[in-house]
């Protein structure tokens, strides 16, 4: 086991693309590295309790995406995936060369698994919660409309953002009450310690969240993309997909996508939803442990 000093995460900055990116890095640095990437509309604090108990054996490092957290924003609102890309490829030179393990969710775990298949060479594990993106079914839904329409839905949205702004709280315990209602399997200290972290108060006296609000409006990249099976058959290193037996997203198992990964297994955890590794984290450690042996 690695000798780790118990102090908590430091701080850090890199640039990409002429942003100032931050991440949090919990020390341990001789041992292998674990990258944990948020979900949209999260930040680099909702792994803490994770990360504390895996920087024993790994030198976790865990980033805020591009307009979440402590991270820089993006002039225009450039939030695709093939925005955010790029930026963990800097921040993994940034940490020099070596292998890196990533653990990512939902937004994280679509970045990361592009990461993953444009550099196989880098990686040597990847487990995704709930982050592949479209399901088959979905995407037939959505491509049963004309590209044409698609594109008007999606600047219609982008226009109704810019007009409506961000979302404000009188308190962040309003912002609680709020994210409780939103997922009421997350437990109301978890959901504390979220909005603490991912909050800051405004000129007038109430409280936004860190992030862009435009991250809501996606990017233009994803309108009509097609799915990146292509891409997934590019990934050697073993893959772990995790999904909550509660939540909305599909099951790789059951619609096929799982068939395009070399090396994937999947495991469904009982009385979670899309945030699963909040809901039952001790149950989601045990898996990540194991596949991580």
């Amino acid at each position: 086991m690695h000798k780790v000093a118990q102090t908590g995460p430091q701080s850090r900055f890199y640039h990409s693309r002429g942003l100032r990116l931050h991440y949090l890095d919990w020390g341990n640095s001789d041992a292998p590295l674990l990258i944990l990437v948020h979900g949209g509309l999260e930040h680099a604090r909702v792994w803490d309790q994770l990360a504390s108990q895996l920087r024993a054996d790994w030198h976790v490092v865990v980033p805020d995406l591009r307009g979440h957290g402590d991270s820089g924003w993006s002039s225009g609102g450039a939030y695709g995936i093939v925005d955010m890309v790029p930026d963990l490829a800097a921040l993994v030179d940034e940490l020099g060369e070596r292998p890196v393990t990533l653990v990512a969710h939902s937004l994280g775990g679509n970045i990361a698994t592009h990461y993953t298949a444009l550099f196989p060479e880098r990686v040597s594990r990847l487990c995704v919660i709930e982050g592949l993106g479209f399901s088959p079914q979905a995407r037939a839904r959505r491509d049963a409309k004309p590209r044409r329409e698609q594109l008007r839905e999606w600047v219609d949205k982008v226009r109704e953002l810019d007009q409506r702004g961000p979302s404000r709280y009188p308190s962040v315990t309003a912002a609680v009450q709020r994210l409780l209602e939103h997922d009421p399997l997350l437990s109301r200290q978890l959901a504390e310690y979220v909005c603490e972290h991912g909050m800051r108060p405004t000129e007038d006296g109430q409280w936004r969240w860190k992030y862009d609000h435009l991250i809501r409006g996606t990017g233009a990249a994803e309108v009509a993309s097609v799915e990146p099976s292509d891409l997934w058959q590019a990934i050697t290193c073993p893959v772990l997909l995790m999904y909550g037996a509660e939540s909305w997203a599909s099951n790789p198992e059951q619609d096929g996508r799982v068939k395009h990964f070399a090396q994937a297994q999947v495991i469904i955890v009982e009385q979670a939803g899309h945030n699963l590794h909040h809901h039952q984290p001790e149950v989601f450690m045990g898996h990540l442990r194991a596949f991580l042996s």
